[in-house]
C-alpha cells in the first residue's frame, strides 16, 4: 500500500518507529539495528515500507532503503517464514549479508537470528540460491546510514558532514557534530567543518 514514508521521529524502541507524517503517528516494525541509524526525535527521515494486512492487524514493517526492504520482500517468500522471521534476519543481518549466505550456503550464519533454527535457515538457502547472485552482492549503494543521519540537514551542513565522514567519522558523528554548531548557517561549508570536529574532540 506505502512505497515509503517521509515524516519526523517521533519516538522509537528497539523494534519500533513512531513516525509522524502529516499529524498521523504511525507504529512501524524495524530491524533491531535500525533505531541505531536513525536520526534524533523530531528530525524527518524516509523510510521504505512494507503493508501486512491480516484478519486481525494491519501492520507495517519499515526500512532505511530499498534494498532492505526488497530483502525483506524475498525473505518471506521462503516457506516458514513470515515478517516476523524476514524481520529477525535483517535484525542481525545486512541484505548483502543475507545474499552471501545464500551463495556460500552459510546456515550457520542465518540461524543466529533469534527464532530461526538450522533447519529454517538450510530451506531458506534452497529456496533464495536461484534468486540471488554474485552480481547484487556488496554493490556500491547509498548508506543507508549516511542518508538517514544527514536528512533534513543544509547543502553545508551536508558537505560538512560529508568531510567528517570521509576522516573516518560514523555517519552518527559526522551528523551530530554539525547539528551542535552554533549559528551554522552563517557559516561556510570550511568553517563548519572546523567548527564541528571541536565537538568531536
Amino acid at each position: 500500500m506505502f512505497a515509503y514514508l517521509i515524516g519526523r521521529v517521533a519516538g522509537v524502541t528497539e523494534d519500533n518507529l513512531v513516525l509522524e507524517v502529516g499529524q498521523i503517528g504511525f507504529n512501524i516494525k524495524i530491524p533491531s539495528g535500525l533505531p541505531a541509524l536513525l536520526p534524533p526525535i523530531g528530525e524527518e527521515v524516509k523510510i521504505y515500507t512494507y503493508t501486512c494486512v491480516r484478519e486481525d492487524a494491519f501492520l507495517l514493517y519499515g526500512f532505511l532503503s530499498q534494498d532492505e526492504l526488497d530483502m525483506f520482500r524475498l525473505l518471506i517468500t521462503v516457506s516458514g517464514i513470515g515478517p516476523k522471521g524476514g524481520l529477525s534476519i535483517l535484525s542481525v543481518m545486512s541484505a548483502d549479508d543475507v545474499r552471501l549466505a545464500v551463495l556460500t550456503q552459510d546456515a550457520k550464519a542465518i540461524s543466529r537470528a533469534p527464532g530461526v533454527g538450522a533447519k529454517t535457515a538450510q530451506r531458506l538457502i534452497l529456496e533464495l540460491k536461484d534468486k540471488v547472485s554474485m552480481e547484487e552482492t556488496f554493490v556500491p549503494r547509498e548508506s543507508a546510514a549516511y542518508a538517514a543521519q544527514t536528512a533534513g540537514l543544509s547543502d553545508a551542513k551536508r558537505e560538512a558532514a560529508e568531510a567528517l565522514a570521509a576522516l573516518g567519522y560514523s555517519a552518527s558523528e559526522a551528523a551530530q557534530a554539525v547539528r551542535k554548531v552554533e549559528n551554522a548557517d552563517e557559516l561556510d561549508v570550511e568553517e563548519l567543518l572546523k567548527a564541528a570536529l571541536k565537538h568531536l574532540f
